[in-house]
C-alpha cells in the first residue's frame, strides 16, 4: 500500500506558568538596559511590545512603532506612568522629554533592526556566490560517494539494497545509476520507462511508496525482483524532480514512518551530492572559461598597435574599448614594402566573442590581402569574397581601409558599411561618411575607391559606430558634428592630443554608462 509522510502536530502541555518577561527585540541585547536608563532618567516607564501600535488611551498616553525589517513581526514601544519623577523637571515638561526620547530610541531601534536584516540577506546572497572547490581529501569519486550514501541509508533502516534511478532529459525514462547490495552488471542494463511504472510515479508526485508483499510489488512495477518488500521515495532539489530512491529487503516487512523519513533524509543528501557534483563541473569549467576570455582580451590588446610609424611628417594615434571584455572594434596601420603607409579601422557586426573573432578575421584578411594588391577597393573586395566563402555570410564589418604616400600626401581610400569619416582642416571640418554594404554580406558587393591629398596641418579622423552613436554629459547623441566640435578647439594638432580629446568625453561624462564598442583612429600631417 502506499503511504504518504505523516503529518507531526505541535503537543501543548499543561504546567506551571512561569515568570513572563517583557519581549524585546531579537538581536538587540542591549535594549533592557536602554529602557532601565530611561525610567531613571526621566521617570517614566518605556516597555517593548510585539504587534502593532495600538491607539491612545487613558491607560496608555504614548506609543510608536518599530519597524524591525520585512518579514518580521512588527512591534512598538509604549510609555508608562513611573512611580517616580525625575530631579529637576516637571510633571509636564518631564512627559513632552519622555516622549521626545522614546522616539528617538524607536528611530535607533528600527534602524538597528533594519541593519540586521539587511545583513542576514547580504550574508546569504554572498554565501550563495562562494565557488565551489574541491577538498584536498576529496579522492572518492561521485560513484563511490553515492553507493557509500545507499549502503547507509539502507542498513539505517535494515534493508538488503538500495538503488538509484534517475530520469533522462526529456522526464520519460529511469537509469539505474549507483546502487549498492544489487549486481554491478544491472547498471549495464537498458534505462526503464517511466510510464507505466506506478510506484514511481507515485513517489514523484511527493509520496513514499512501501510494498510489504509480493503481489503489491508486482502491481507497482517494482524495478528489481527478488525481494520481498520494498519502499520507494523521491530524489529532487527544491526546482528539479531528480529520480528515486529505492530500498530492497529479503524478507516481508513494513516501514514505519521515522524509517520513510530515514529515507527522505536520504534522498535529500543523494540530490545534494548530485547538485554538488554539477555546480563543481560548472564552476570548473566557467573558470577555465574566464582565463580563456582573458588571453583572449589580452592578444586583443596586443594586437592594436602602439607605437606610430616612424615617417617624417605624419603622425598616427588610435584608440579602442568594448562594451564587454571582448568587442569587434579595432584599428591598424603598417607599412607596404614600397614605403606607402596603410591606416585601417573598423567595426565587426555583433557583440562579445562573435565581434571579436571577425574583427580578427577581417584585420588578418586586409594585411595579406594588401601584400599584392596596390588598390584599397580591391584589397576590400578579395576581404569581402574571402568572409563570405568562409562563413557564408556569418562575418560582417564596416571598413575603413587608406594607403597614403607620405612623399605627396596622396590617400587613397575604400570603405565599406558605415565609418565616421572626418577630414579637419584650417578652416572647419568635412564628412566623407557613406553608407555602404559590409564586408562579408554581400558575394557580389563593388567597393569604389575614393582619393585626396592631405594639406599641412590636417587631418583625418576616423571612427566607428559605438563612438558616433554615443551620448554626451547632457544625453543628447554626439553624432560626427559633436566629435568634430570635441577636436575643433584642439591647439595641439597631433594625432594623439586628437584622440585624447574625444577619448575624455566617454572617460569623464560615461566611464560606466558605455554600451557600444568604440575605436578611433586619427591620420595628422604635420607642418613641415
Amino acid at each position: 500500500m502506499a503511504k504518504s509522510p505523516t503529518h507531526k502536530y505541535l503537543k501543548v502541555y499543561t504546567g506551571q506558568a512561569s515568570e513572563t518577561r517583557p519581549p524585546v527585540v531579537e538581536g538587540i541585547r542591549s535594549l533592557p538596559a536602554v529602557l532601565t536608563a530611561f525610567q531613571r532618567a526621566t521617570g517614566w516607564s518605556l516597555r517593548y511590545a510585539q504587534g502593532p501600535a495600538p491607539t491612545y488611551g487613558a491607560d496608555l498616553p504614548w506609543s510608536t512603532p518599530v519597524n524591525p525589517g520585512e518579514g518580521i513581526t512588527p512591534g512598538h514601544l509604549k510609555l508608562e506612568a513611573g512611580r517616580s519623577e525625575p530631579v529637576g523637571l516637571s510633571a509636564g515638561s518631564s512627559a513632552e522629554a519622555a516622549r521626545q526620547l522614546a522616539s528617538a530610541v524607536a528611530g535607533m531601534l528600527s534602524e538597528t533592526r533594519q541593519t540586521q536584516h539587511a545583513l542576514w540577506q547580504r550574508e546569504a546572497e554572498l554565501a550563495a556566490g562562494v565557488p565551489l572547490i574541491p577538498a584536498d581529501d576529496e579522492s572518492n569519486h561521485l560513484a563511490a560517494r553515492l553507493e557509500a550514501v545507499l549502503k547507509s541509508g539502507a542498513q539505517a533502516v535494515g534493508a538488503q539494497a538500495a538503488a538509484l534511478y534517475l530520469l533522462d532529459d526529456a522526464t520519460s525514462q529511469l537509469k539505474l545509476r549507483s546502487s549498492w547490495g544489487l549486481p554491478r552488471d544491472r547498471l549495464l542494463e537498458p534505462p526503464r520507462p517511466l510510464r507505466g511504472s506506478v510506484a514511481d510515479l507515485e513517489a514523484l508526485l511527493g509520496s513514499a511508496v512501501v510494498l510489504e508483499d509480493v503481489l503489491m510489488m508486482q502491481h507497482w512495477k517494482v524495478p528489481e525482483e527478488g525481494f520481498a518488500a520494498a519502499a520507494c521515495v523521491p530524489i529532487s532539489s527544491p526546482t528539479t524532480l531528480l529520480g528515486t530512491l529505492w530500498v530492497y529487503c529479503t524478507t516481508r516487512r513494513d516501514f514505519n514512518d521515522h524509517q520513510t523519513g530515514l529515507l527522505e533524509i536520504v534522498a535529500g543528501r543523494l540530490a545534494a551530492d548530485l547538485e554538488r557534483e554539477m555546480l563543481l563541473r560548472e564552476g570548473i569549467e566557467a573558470a577555465k572559461f574566464k582565463r580563456q576570455v582573458a588571453a583572449a582580451e589580452q592578444l586583443q590588446q596586443d594586437l592594436s598597435p602602439t607605437v606610430a610609424p616612424q615617417v617624417d611628417g605624419w603622425d598616427l594615434s588610435g584608440w579602442a574599448v568594448q562594451a564587454g571584455t571582448l568587442g569587434g572594434d579595432f584599428f591598424d596601420w603598417f607599412c607596404l614594402p614600397d614605403g606607402r603607409l596603410v591606416a585601417v579601422a573598423g567595426s565587426a557586426h555583433g557583440k562579445g566573442i562573435e565581434a571579436a573573432l571577425v574583427a580578427c578575421s577581417v584585420r588578418s584578411a586586409i594585411r595579406c590581402h594588401a601584400q599584392y594588391h596596390d588598390c584599397a577597393a580591391r584589397v576590400l573586395t578579395e576581404v569581402n569574397r574571402t568572409l563570405w566563402t568562409g562563413c557564408s555570410g556569418g562575418q560582417q564589418a564596416a571598413v575603413f581601409m587608406g594607403i597614403l604616400d607620405p612623399l605627396c600626401g596622396e590617400l587613397s581610400y575604400s570603405t565599406a558599411g558605415t565609418m565616421g569619416i572626418l577630414r579637419i582642416g584650417k578652416d572647419g571640418w568635412k564628412s566623407l561618411t557613406e553608407r555602404l554594404a559590409p564586408v562579408g554580406g554581400d558575394p557580389d558587393a563593388a567597393y569604389s575607391l575614393r582619393a585626396f591629398r592631405m594639406e599641412s596641418d590636417e587631418a583625418l579622423l576616423l571612427v566607428t559606430e559605438g563612438v558616433i552613436s554615443a551620448t554626451d554629459s547632457q544625453g543628447r547623441v554626439m553624432g560626427e558634428a559633436g566629435v568634430a566640435d570635441l577636436v575643433a578647439g584642439e591647439r595641439d594638432r597631433s594625432a594623439k592630443a586628437l584622440v585624447a580629446a574625444v577619448r575624455g568625453q566617454f572617460h569623464v561624462h560615461r566611464p560606466s554608462r558605455q554600451r557600444n564598442d568604440q575605436a578611433l583612429l586619427a591620420v595628422c600631417r604635420t607642418a613641415p
